[in-house]
């Protein structure tokens, strides 16, 4: 039976910034009072935000939180307990010290702009991030899967393997050798729960927390942000222009970097191979690490791609995250890091302790369905489709727009940005569109400090060429008025 709170939770006005502050404290409060005593196991992150009308992302943000404060402990699949020894208070009570205030209005700031309470989504919306599901061969995918669940119903009973199953690494290696040019043998993949596990994982082993220096991209990929805000990572935001990270904003004393090349996130430049090779030498010279994102490289349109940094990389320092969230659907949760040697043990045993290994069943079914070809059928008709909605976007863009909107050149991806031009009053259009049934998403939530540019991001992932037609014809008239 699930555990619930006995006691209610009062959560500020709706899209208040102060709910994860509101929440954590609360919670925080009642475990030092006694009102959860030591040992209790707490509900499941998806049940807590069910009961108390949350996005499940602040549930995951306040459990993280006062786990690494020492309130909570994790216990993989038995769940979150009360720890039994709680962490030394200051005399003056329960009022948050002002390193773990500061700590915690970094997480907040980091996690902000993905937290705020999904509404009813619109008729015409350019939402980001998800891919059309309407074209996937789930036929295929449920015989293959049905193979999978034979096969394991006549193995023995067991956990599988916290790296992931061997298969699926096989087929991963074969498939990013193809589509990206990255070498790397099975032995060298981590599978994870998607990107995003990805991020945790190795923020838990590069990261000693108040300590290590983590530069991201600015503006930049607010989930990412904030897998290192938990670890307790100095976060510095670096600048990003027609050719990716400058390299040259790079704080000297950076260990790790995070960064987007193929298509950043949210402005979808290219990075230039002159920032690649910078990057690189920064890195090996400086003693540090670089997290390469590689989230949407399937999708391509036009051109020969850079190569990857791993391609590149020579000195063992870069981590390479893949994931199936764009290519086929994000409910899978199946991504996977190809990890330098010296780091594959530490993070196979993250992945153990995080949640012992990802769903067997799924990895199986992913490896036939990359082995058997299925993939590569089904990125490329979704290139083609995604290729028609880019092209129809950019020349309405272009035709009926170019007096209030700049597109920021880009060959890739399931998104393009706009520059929003000084003629062009952005909040107000922002404010009115959602009353016309259109979604548009704005730049400035992506970075961090006071925004260099304002725009619109356009995500053509889930809305078809009527849709794009029909929403753009609003935005024109929105701009107008």
């Amino acid at each position: 039976m699930e555990p619930e709170f006995a006691f209610p939770i009062a959560l500020p006005p709706r899209g208040s910034r102060e709910l994860l502050r509101s929440v954590h404290a609360q919670l925080r409060t009642a475990i030092v009072n006694g009102r959860l005593r030591p040992g209790l196991r707490l509900p499941t992150t998806r049940a807590f935000a069910a009961t108390y009308g949350v996005s499940r992302n602040v549930a995951v943000a306040t459990y993280d939180l006062l786990t690494s404060e020492g309130y909570l402990l994790a216990r993989g699949k038995a769940g979150t307990f009360v720890a039994d020894t709680l962490p030394q208070l200051a005399s003056h009570g329960p009022t948050p010290s002002r390193s773990r205030d500061r700590r915690l209005n970094a997480y907040w700031r980091a996690h902000a702009p993905s937290e705020m309470p999904l509404s009813t989504p619109l008729r015409l919306d350019f939402r980001l991030g998800i891919p059309d599901q309407q074209h996937f061969p789930f036929q295929m995918w449920q015989r293959l899967s049905a193979r999978a669940l034979r096969a394991w119903s006549r193995a023995p009973v067991g956990y599988a393997s916290p790296q992931g199953q061997p298969a699926l690494r096989e087929a991963i290696a074969r498939h990013v050798a193809f589509a990206r040019a990255v070498a790397c043998q099975a032995d060298d993949i981590v599978v994870t729960a998607g990107a995003q596990q990805a991020f945790d994982l190795l923020a838990r082993i590069l990261v000693t927390a108040g300590r290590t220096v983590v530069a991201l991209e600015n503006p930049g990929y607010p989930p990412m942000r904030a897998a290192f805000a938990a670890a307790g990572a100095q976060i510095v935001p670096v600048r990003v222009d027609g050719e990716g990270l400058v390299v040259e904003s790079l704080p000297h004393d950076a260990r790790v970097i995070c960064v987007m090349p193929s298509h950043q996130f949210p402005l979808g430049v290219v990075m230039s191979a002159r920032r690649r090779a910078g990057l690189l030498e920064f890195a090996q010279q400086r003693g540090a690490v670089v997290i390469e994102d590689d989230y949407d490289g399937e999708y391509r349109f036009g051109g020969r791609p850079l190569d990857a940094l791993q391609t590149l990389d020579r000195g063992a320092c870069v981590f390479y995250v893949g994931t199936f969230s764009k290519s086929l659907f994000p409910a899978l949760r199946l991504g996977f890091v190809v990890a330098p040697p010296w780091a594959r043990a530490a993070l196979t045993a993250a992945k153990q302790d995080a949640d012992s290994h990802s769903a067997p069943i799924t990895q199986d079914t992913l490896a036939a369905f990359i082995g058997e070809g299925h993939l590569a059928r089904h990125v490329r008709k979704m290139r083609r489709i995604y290729a028609s909605r880019r092209d129809l976007l950019l020349q309405l863009l272009h035709r009926d727009l170019s007096r209030w909107f700049e597109i920021v050149p880009g060959s890739a991806g399931l998104h393009l940005t706009a520059f929003a031009t000084a003629k062009l009053d952005l909040d107000s259009v922002v404010r009115r569109a959602p009353q016309d049934e259109l979604g548009i998403h704005p730049l400035r939530p992506y970075y961090v400090g006071r925004p260099q540019r304002q725009g619109l991001v356009f995500g053509y992932g889930t809305i078809d060429e009527a849709g794009i037609t029909a929403g753009l014809a609003r935005l024109r008239r929105l701009c107008s008025g």
